[in-house]
């Protein structure tokens, strides 16, 4: 039935649904029998491992609504539970022999990687790093993806263009995106336990602006955690 319903790619993802399937047919199952308990004391009965009785359709409409309350109180408390201190993270950047801080979001959705090398990305507003790569480069982000290297000097070809990545991307509203990577020196994190240290990660070079608050201007995926 849940194959039918989501038709999962992997065992592993089907397992995953299997998993609230039954935790959701838990829940309204246990909410409908305490209602069915309540309004019919003394009509039902239970006999090996079945329920005897007759209830309406009222009793389990009532069921259905007390368990869909109880389901979003849940996932309201659970949401409660994730802080701004669990979601942005302090990272250092390290480009070119420069360092570059900043505050990163946790992104779980953030599952980019370099195609040909499998390094991890971590999406970066092209502003912060105007202090370790060429401002032709960081200004014509969008010709480069398209071909056109007119505007990049002979120089900055013969360094840059052999480090730079075209990264693909699908997100809402964009299902053929492209970034333009270069590879970092590496990165670190500031985390509860220490500073963690990620020797292999692409910066994916973002032209606009990632957060309309400016509470973060870098997204992290969790492969860059693991």
């Amino acid at each position: 039935m849940v194959y039918l319903a989501f038709t999962p790619k992997t065992l592993k993802e089907m397992l995953k649904m299997m998993v609230f399937f039954y935790l959701t047919s838990f829940v309204f199952g246990g909410a409908a029998l305490s209602v069915i308990y309540m309004v019919n004391t003394g009509k039902i009965s239970i006999q090996n491992g079945m329920i005897i009785g007759s209830y309406t359709l009222k009793t389990i409409l009532i069921g259905v609504i007390i368990a869909f309350i109880v389901v979003i109180l849940a996932f309201k408390l659970v949401k409660a539970k994730f802080s701004k201190k669990d979601l942005f993270c302090p990272i250092n950047i390290k480009i070119n022999g420069k360092e570059i801080k900043t505050i990163a979001m946790l992104d779980t959705g953030n599952l980019l990687k370099e195609p040909i090398t499998n390094i991890p990305v971590i999406v970066v507003e092209h502003t912060l790093l105007q202090d370790a790569v060429p401002k032709e480069i960081l200004d014509n982000i969008e010709k480069i993806l398209g071909g056109d290297l007119e505007e990049i000097p002979e120089n900055i070809k013969n360094e840059y263009m052999s480090k730079l990545k075209v990264i693909p991307f699908t997100s809402l509203g964009k299902q053929n995106g492209m970034l333009l990577g270069l590879k970092a020196d590496g990165l670190e994190l500031e985390e509860t336990e220490g500073v963690k240290k990620v020797d292999k990660i692409m910066i994916g070079m973002y032209n606009k602006k990632l957060s309309k608050k400016e509470e973060y201007s870098a997204l992290l995926g969790i492969d860059v955690l693991n």
